[in-house]
């Protein structure tokens, strides 16, 4: 080997150690402008990692920051043309879908009811959720058999709806609890009723973790659910006052 060529061999060696010692400059991107208009997207209210490893943390900031932001974009745009659809509260608005013009039925019953869904999917999870007391234990004791029963029923539910969708409690106002399936986006505010809790069993709120193993999902998602606010949910409820 020449002495040139020695020489060239050394210096990009040393070139390379000095890049790799070289501190890395990292830029920050510019976060995207939230879309205006009167519907907003809810905040999580805990880290995206707070689930972990029940549910993982990329899997919360795309179901969240995606997902449910995806709705909200399509409501404002519908408001744009529709502003009665943010003035209505939305259990009237999908209890009397049949009202809207027809040009909008359809994308106001999957982007409302997911918005819906999500803001109550949101709202009944988070970390140290602890166990389900007083008025809730007594009504989940009395109507599903007691929590063993309770959630066996609840992920057998959830295991069988069809393609995707979301597994309910629904709740009366005198307190009464039951197991129910809605399709897709549906919410059983369509027809007149309140819900407690629910699971969403469509593949993005699960499939970085547990690809097609839906059940494994189910079971694990028991260890994120935040009993108080369910508590708080049912009293709600008995009060007449739940909405989403």
């Amino acid at each position: 080997m020449s002495l040139l060529t020695r020489r060239h061999v050394m210096m990009a060696a040393t070139g390379i150690v000095a890049a790799a010692a070289a501190p890395r400059l990292v830029f920050a991107q510019a976060a995207a402008p939230a879309p205006s208009g009167p519907f907003k997207l809810p905040p999580l209210g805990y880290p995206f990692a707070a689930l972990e490893p029940h549910i993982d943390a990329k899997t919360m900031e795309l179901h969240h920051g995606r997902h449910h932001q995806s709705f909200i974009t399509n409501l404002n745009n519908f408001a744009k043309d529709n502003p009665k659809l943010a003035e209505m509260p939305v259990p009237d608005i999908l209890g009397k879908l049949d009202a809207l013009p027809e040009s909008i039925r359809t994308g106001v019953r999957n982007n409302l009811g997911g918005h819906a869904n999500h803001t109550m999917f949101w709202q009944v999870m988070g970390p140290n959720g602890g166990k389900p007391s007083g008025d809730v234990l007594a009504a989940i004791d009395r109507d599903l058999g007691g929590m063993e029963k309770f959630q066996t029923d609840f992920n057998a539910s959830g295991g069988r709806q069809f393609g995707s969708g979301w597994v309910f409690v629904t709740v009366t106002k005198d307190g009464k609890l039951a197991i129910e399936n809605r399709p897709n986006q549906d919410n059983p505010m369509m027809d007149g009723k309140r819900v407690l809790l629910g699971n969403d069993v469509w593949e993005h709120a699960y499939y970085l973790n547990y690809q097609n193993r839906r059940a494994d999902y189910l079971k694990a998602w028991w260890n994120t659910v935040n009993w108080t606010k369910v508590g708080e949910r049912y009293a709600a409820a008995m009060a007449g006052k739940l909405d989403v």
